[in-house]
């Protein structure tokens, strides 16, 4: 290939800043390139990201392959290898067959009738945040409503107490750069270890109290479905709990921000969503699009692979960058404008193919709902004159904070 490489830094400010204009150039020049800083490929194309997402010879299972490679020292901290011990056992970081067997499992505790029956809930909690949003000041809509929103649902689902949930924000706060980054930052690790050990030693506490007494939540519908012939260990539904808090909140969270931050630069399209003139199910369509919570998945490859007219080594890393994909103008016309009434909208935000998110409905329902109602409940709404700060992070697409200016009604 003779096409010069465009220079990007995929942890560097413009990425994490705009990772939109940033890839762009990547995938019109090499959509598929081996990055020599990071030693992994990067992957931009709408077609080529799809097309890997349901190829097996993208491994997801890179968790074990690291365990073995950096972690059976005999010294290792005990701690750091159990925490990735726990991620090992989550179904995202699984190959086929032991995917499908806890997916199908992990299923029947996340049935449609489960999420649905959590849309009174979400409105409800949804109206009491926003009550308690302050008229007239500043105040931090991540803190405020879209990190909480998804966090209460979630725990209430799981069947975690009321004075309990406080606790998650800091445990998966800690743990959530250990998944997102992707890549060797040693110092996360640490920070990580101990949150990870509360969540697991929670759990525990939790799954013990309700083998005795089953209830109305995930975690009894998990026990349930494994004293039903299934085969989830107890290591396996203490990490699919900990993958449940963890995917159940963040990515809604940042989806609920993205979007409101989406809109309130577009106030034309705000004003459409306000008016009822676009449905929210569709809207929430073109925020997974437009800005979506996922920059990014990884892959291993199982095997040398040729693919798209590159060569991929067995063992490589490959960065299937979901947030280029989502802005190929080969795909969406006018890919960089947020425009809510696409009639067609085949966005990989959630994924594709084996592993497509298993809480998208979650995130969907709670998008759906929690977004129309900051619009309807905050009409004189405006973003603050303070400056963006994004997560650094390579895989998660979100804000630390979004400062808001509530003035109150705007009649």
């Amino acid at each position: 290939m003779t096409a010069a490489t465009p220079q990007i830094d995929i942890m560097g400010e413009e990425a994490i800043r705009d990772p939109y204009g940033a890839f762009a150039p990547l995938r019109s020049e090499r959509p598929v390139y081996w990055d020599p800083k990071y030693r992994s490929w990067l992957i931009t194309r709408h077609e080529y990201v799809s097309a890997a997402l349901r190829d097996d010879r993208f491994s997801s299972d890179r968790i074990a392959p690291f365990i073995e490679r950096k972690l059976s020292a005999p010294d290792t901290d005990p701690l750091l290898r159990q925490a990735f011990e726990v991620l090992r056992h989550w179904m995202v970081f699984q190959d086929e067959p032991s995917h499908m067997r806890l997916r199908n499992l992990v299923r029947r505790a996340f049935t449609p009738r489960a999420v649905a029956k959590m849309q009174e809930r979400v409105a409800a909690l949804s109206a009491e945040l926003l009550a308690g949003i302050p008229m007239g000041e500043e105040f931090d809509l991540v803190a405020e409503f879209a990190f909480p929103l998804p966090a209460i649902i979630i725990a209430e689902m799981l069947g975690v107490p009321p004075e309990d949930r406080d606790t998650f924000k800091h445990w998966t706060e800690d743990v959530a750069p250990l998944v997102s980054a992707g890549l060797d930052d040693p110092e996360r690790y640490n920070r990580a270890t101990s949150a990870m050990d509360a969540l697991v030693a929670y759990f525990t506490g939790l799954i013990r109290r309700f083998e005795g007494e089953p209830a109305d939540n995930l975690i009894s519908a998990l026990l349930a479905a494994r004293d039903d012939g299934g085969s989830l260990s107890e290591a396996e539904v203490v990490a699919t709990c900990t993958l449940l808090l963890f995917g159940g909140h963040e990515t809604t969270a940042n989806l609920i921000a993205n979007s409101m931050l989406a809109l309130l630069r577009h106030p034309e399209q705000l004003a459409a969503l306000r008016d009822g003139r676009i449905a929210p199910r569709q809207a929430v369509e073109e925020f997974l699009r437009y800005d979506g919570p996922g920059k990014a998945v990884v892959r291993i490859m199982r095997e040398d692979t040729e693919f798209a007219g590159e060569t991929l080594r067995k063992g490589q890393r490959v960065f299937l960058l979901l947030a280029a994909a989502n802005h190929d103008p080969d795909v969406f016309d006018d890919p960089d404008v947020l425009r809510l009434d696409r009639a067609e909208n085949p966005h990989v935000a959630f994924g594709f193919g084996p592993h497509f998110c298993l809480g998208s409905a979650l995130a969907r329902l709670e998008a759906s709902i929690a977004v129309p109602a900051l619009v309807a409940g905050l009409p004189g709404v405006r973003l603050a004159d303070r400056q963006l700060r994004w997560q650094q992070v390579l895989l998660t697409r979100g804000l630390q904070e979004l400062w808001l200016h509530n003035e109150g009604s705007s009649e």
